[in-house]
């Protein structure tokens, strides 16, 4: 991710009139040295490298990255289309992912697609057009023109967020499916018979697809059934979850619990049931997806699925970097995710307590 600098111009013109041979001549090493340290730091000795790092900052050197990537043929930059970032979770697996290419030299580079994919094709090839050495795609939703540029431009990609060892594309994430199914599961088990769903949108979302997927077979499992009055689709924003879950929780009929596409509906569901006078977890529980730093400061706090960001987008950039360096990558890794329950999900109401609530 490109950071805006406050060098101004006149010094940014005279660093990048400094050469390579004035850094390899201060340092007392041949310009090649200089040069493997820049496109590979570990190819040189710890005090070499410090030595070298420390008069490139005093002379102000700047690698020229257009001229090392005529000579190698490689950017050491990596591209990165997300839906949006108005996502917790896509921020915290961006810095990670930042975090561990930038331990290994190579530039991020950062588009989004709002979840359309023409739009997403055309920050691709503008991505490609920069001289990319390989792409993260958010889930396996993409349009065939998209994998054929990828291919005829020989570029290593990966789809982040999902586990799809049925396909012939490298993914790397949870199986959502699966974790769909755990947390209707865990309402099940606590004796829950009706459960509404506030999902995320489902367009062109293959990720929310699969969770909605899992819950649903989890309480077709059970003999149970999803009532329409009880299902909607929102965007991932508190002001529609809160709208979501008043239209449920209004009608006469409701659930006892919801489930909800994330952590953040979930907050909205809350609020809004706490609004109406409801007590969650004794009149209503609800969980969500994700783990989200603020899901464990609620009142009360939030039963969810925690889904490890920061180790799936470091995967993620690991097998990129891998398959660039010529090294064994697996194509298909699943990460696994985990139930944590906690304050608001619980027993449901029982039927006395729920006419009298109705009344």
């Amino acid at each position: 991710m490109k950071t805006v600098s406050s060098v101004d111009p006149q010094t940014a013109r005279r660093a990048r009139g400094i050469g390579i041979r004035a850094v390899a001549k201060k340092a007392g090493v041949s310009t090649a040295t200089v040069s493997r340290f820049l496109n590979r730091p570990e190819s040189v000795s710890a005090e070499l490298g410090s030595r070298i790092r420390t008069i490139i900052d005093e002379v102000g050197y700047i690698p020229d990255a257009s001229a090392r990537a005529l000579s190698s043929r490689r950017t050491r930059t990596i591209g990165a289309i997300i839906p949006t970032i108005d996502n917790a979770m896509f921020a915290q697996g961006l810095q990670a992912l930042q975090r561990y290419l930038a331990s290994q030299n190579y530039l991020l580079l950062l588009a989004t697609n709002e979840y359309d994919l023409d739009v997403e094709l055309a920050q691709a090839r503008n991505l490609v057009s920069r001289g990319i050495d390989g792409l993260l795609l958010r889930g396996d939703a993409h349009h065939d023109a998209l994998r054929d540029l990828l291919r005829s431009q020989e570029i290593d990609f990966v789809n982040v967020g999902v586990y799809s060892p049925d396909k012939p594309y490298p993914s790397i994430g949870v199986d959502n499916a699966a974790a769909g199914r755990c947390i209707a599961r865990h309402l099940i088990d606590l004796g829950h018979r009706s459960i509404g769903v506030v999902a995320a949108m489902q367009r062109n979302n293959d990720r929310a697809q699969a969770r909605l997927r899992g819950v649903t077979s989890a309480i077709a499992e059970a003999g149970l059934t999803l009532e329409p009055d009880w299902f909607v689709q929102v965007n991932y924003k508190l002001d529609e979850a809160r709208q979501a879950g008043r239209a449920i929780l209004k009608r006469a009929n409701r659930p006892t619990a919801i489930v909800c596409g994330n952590d953040v509906i979930a907050y909205g569901v809350m609020l809004e049931a706490q609004k109406l006078g409801f007590d969650v977890p004794r009149d209503l529980s609800v969980v969500g997806f994700d783990d989200l730093e603020w899901s464990r400061h609620l009142q009360p706090s939030l039963t969810t699925i925690h889904m490890p960001t920061d180790e799936i987008w470091t995967r993620a950039g690991e097998y990129l970097v891998n398959k660039l360096e010529g090294h064994p990558a697996m194509m298909h890794r699943e990460i696994d995710f985990s139930l944590v329950v906690r304050e608001s999900s619980g027993p449901p109401p029982s039927t006395t307590a729920r006419k009298k609530a109705a009344e």
